[in-house]
């Protein structure tokens, strides 16, 4: 039984957004099509360890569900505008001609700005990736009830503000895409922090090559995933033995992924967007030596494009490993007052370490003390009290 519920798992991660995405399209209502793709799924797990795997798994279970809307269109004869859809339904091609298509507008949807960022990102993964809603809910620190409810208002609202279930074009592309990436981004990092859910890092990449397939044209997309590569070639090699947290200096880069580092440098494209900036930074940790001049100038090219207060925090550690502590502590003072560092962990750590590095060891110590005090995760919590008691 067991090989079976891993065919399933790779049929389902490979199919359940083409088959979420070309039954919405059809039938418009989206709680109906998520309902049949899952209970092609639970049909799946009964037949094929009798029956035997099909040669076309995803194929079978897009037949399955389509099926099931078939019969549920049927039994609600007085909706006659769906019964209008069973001669769409009824093809019996196991996939429809604009998957693609289907796919790209269904991410477009869950990614609509008029939806809270969250929701954007629990529908995503509920929707196109379909993450168990339990799942989803242990993510983002809430009740599976609660969860399912925040879902159920964010269909609600696509369907009460009318959102166009499609891709948008021209300017509008051009306007909508950077939200599309800001929430797969935000489902990267949701895996790869220190107290993440991993398999929502491995998602994002996965979703990140579906985009980047069906849009090659656009080199932020490309950009994108070849950050998600490098920075995710480093998880078997973030921890130690015990389970701390380790930081990249210290990391054997021998437990590195080096075919995603290879993948990710062949995918880069020569572009000055945003996503490409911080993947080619990310490329030169990759390095055999590391390049810190090479990486305070991409910071500065990185913060005209987005002076975040995170970036001019990054932007000063840079500058500080290539040019002294003393620039990059000024740098930090001057990022201070912008705002939005105040009491940032990862901002006071830095300046905890630019310390060290200039030589006040004591000054170091109180605050890496300080930055355990609130730092969000007991495993960064321990690093950064390892690393007081290293200096003290």
């Amino acid at each position: 039984m067991e090989p079976v519920r891993a065919v399933v798992a790779e049929a389902v991660a490979d199919s359940h957004g083409r088959i979420v995405a070309a039954l919405i399209r059809i039938t418009g209502d989206w709680d109906l099509a998520e309902d049949c793709a899952q209970e092609a799924v639970t049909v799946a797990l009964e037949r094929w360890p009798s029956d035997g795997v099909p040669d076309n798994p995803g194929g079978w279970l897009m037949t399955v569900a389509r099926n099931r809307a078939i019969d549920v269109l049927r039994r609600a004869t007085v909706e006659r505008r769906k019964l209008a859809e069973l001669a769409v339904l009824s093809d019996p091609a196991p996939e429809p001609a604009t998957a693609s298509d289907d796919r790209l507008r269904l991410i477009f949807t869950c990614c609509h700005p008029a939806l809270a960022l969250e929701a954007r990102v629990a529908l995503t993964l509920r929707t196109v990736a379909g993450v168990p809603t339990a799942d989803i809910a242990r993510a983002f620190l809430v009740t599976e009830s609660t969860m399912t409810r925040r879902l159920t208002r964010a269909k609600a609202k696509i369907a009460q503000a009318r959102i166009p279930y499609r891709v948008p074009s021209g300017a509008a592309l051009a306007e909508r895409l950077p939200g599309v990436l800001a929430v797969l981004y935000l489902l990267f990092t949701r895996g790869y922090d220190s107290d993440g859910e991993p398999a929502f890092a491995a998602e994002a990449i996965r979703l990140a090559r579906l985009l980047t397939a069906l849009m090659p044209g656009e080199p932020e997309v490309a950009a994108l995933l070849a950050l998600f590569l490098l920075q995710h070639s480093r998880r078997d090699a973030r921890r130690d033995d015990e389970g701390n947290l380790l930081t990249l200096d210290r990391q054997d880069r021998a437990r590195w992924d080096h075919d995603a580092i290879a993948e990710a440098l062949r995918i880069l494209p020569a572009s000055d967007g945003p996503y490409a900036l911080q993947a080619r930074i990310a490329a030169c940790h990759a390095a055999d030596t590391t390049d810190w001049p090479r990486i305070a100038g991409l910071y500065d090219r990185l913060a005209e494009r987005l002076p975040s207060p995170v970036v001019q925090l990054n932007r000063a550690v840079a500058h500080g490993y290539a040019y002294g502590p003393a620039d990059g502590l000024a740098l930090l003072a001057a990022a201070r007052e912008g705002g939005g560092l105040d009491d940032y962990p990862l901002a006071v750590a830095a300046e905890a370490e630019l310390t060290a590095r200039a030589g006040d060891r004591e000054r170091a110590v109180a605050l890496f003390e300080r930055a355990a005090s609130v730092a969000h995760s007991y495993a960064e919590q321990r690093a950064l009290l390892a690393r007081a008691e290293e200096l003290s």
